[in-house]
């Protein structure tokens, strides 16, 4: 690692370092091949129809990157209180929403409207990223990403809701998403005209290879990597950023509490936000339903269930999701502390 202090160079994302994630996809074809192949389907048995049956999956993968991407929005003073009405406002939407959806709409209608809220959020950091090399006309950048989140959502549920369709429903949305896939696939043909630099094509064909991929284990079933890929990708990719911009901010001279008490013992500027994300994440899945419910039942003698697990992790996806849509931007002050490789 660097040393923090004298190092006065600026951090920088690498495209590179950006791009070899995306080394996930042939991991898990090779995976499913062999799997195929030599052993009869045997990890295929094994595998839950998603990663986030795992314990270990959800201490991770998605709900560490969220709750870093909390932290480092409240801890630091000057970002949240350039944000501070746009948070309280998207608090109430939310409070106010839920309290009338959960009488008027089904859990199921939820389920699809949040689920595709999250694919839209994954696909559009992805494209968002490969946004400056691929440089696209508008117009076509904007057909690209939905067909992109369109395929996505398509798989999506057609994973998680396969228990609740007919056999017919289930294969129509089966064909519509590889309508959509093959559609994409034109679209991307058509793209790379228009891409005059070869990072630019390498991303354009890796987040395309993203839906590729998922519809292709979609297809054969294997339904774990179909959620894996996009997952895993896009929380490292969250990562990257996190922790550049934190070093560039933090690194010379701590600016807010958390960074000035790691500074005192020690603890180096990289693995902090990681460190506290993935701690807190396996605190609060393991244990925080658990004290909630403790101390429900100490003070007023009820039962609260899944306070945490749905309730408290719930507000943060998707106060995570509304604020990572504006807060990287171009002129954001989180932008002030992110620089890029050249490649």
């Amino acid at each position: 690692m660097p040393n923090q202090t004298q190092n006065t160079q600026p951090l920088a994302v690498s495209f590179k370092l950006l791009l070899a994630l995306y080394l996930i996809i042939p991991l898990c074809i090779v995976l499913q091949l062999s799997d195929t192949t030599l052993f009869s389907g045997t990890l295929l048995n094994y595998l839950p129809n998603s990663p986030s049956h795992f314990l270990l999956f959800q201490v991770l993968f998605g709900t560490p990157h969220i709750i870093a991407s909390t932290l480092l929005l409240t801890t630091n003073k000057d970002y949240f209180s350039f944000y501070q009405k746009k948070i309280i406002f998207m608090t109430l939407a939310i409070a106010l929403f839920f309290s009338i959806a959960n009488q008027v709409l089904s859990y199921y209608t939820l389920y699809i409207m949040v689920s595709s809220w999250t694919v839209y959020h994954v696909l559009k950091q992805q494209l968002g990223v490969g946004r400056a090399l691929y440089k696209l006309p508008d117009w076509l950048f904007y057909i690209l990403l939905w067909l992109s989140i369109s395929s996505g959502i398509g798989i999506y549920m057609g994973i998680f809701l396969k228990d609740t369709l007919s056999l017919m429903q289930a294969q129509w949305l089966k064909y519509i998403a590889a309508s959509l896939v093959i559609c994409l696939l034109l679209t991307t043909v058509l793209c790379q005209r228009y891409v005059n630099n070869r990072m630019g094509t390498l991303f354009l064909w890796a987040n395309s290879s993203l839906i590729f991929a998922s519809f292709y284990f979609y297809s054969q079933e294997y339904y774990f990597f179909a959620i894996l890929i996009p997952r895993l990708i896009h929380d490292a990719t969250a990562y990257i950023f996190y922790v550049v911009h934190d070093v560039n901010k933090h690194a010379s001279q701590p600016q807010n509490w958390l960074y000035r008490y790691a500074h005192k013992i020690k603890l180096n500027t990289f693995i902090v936000l990681p460190l506290l994300s993935f701690l807190l994440t396996y605190l609060l899945h393991v244990y925080g339903d658990q004290w909630v419910n403790s101390l429900g039942q100490f003070f007023f003698d009820i039962d609260i269930k899944k306070a945490i697990s749905l309730g408290l992790i719930g507000y943060f996806s998707l106060m995570h999701y509304y604020t990572e849509a504006f807060t990287w931007k171009h002129g954001s002050p989180y932008r002030q502390h992110i620089r890029f490789k050249d490649f």
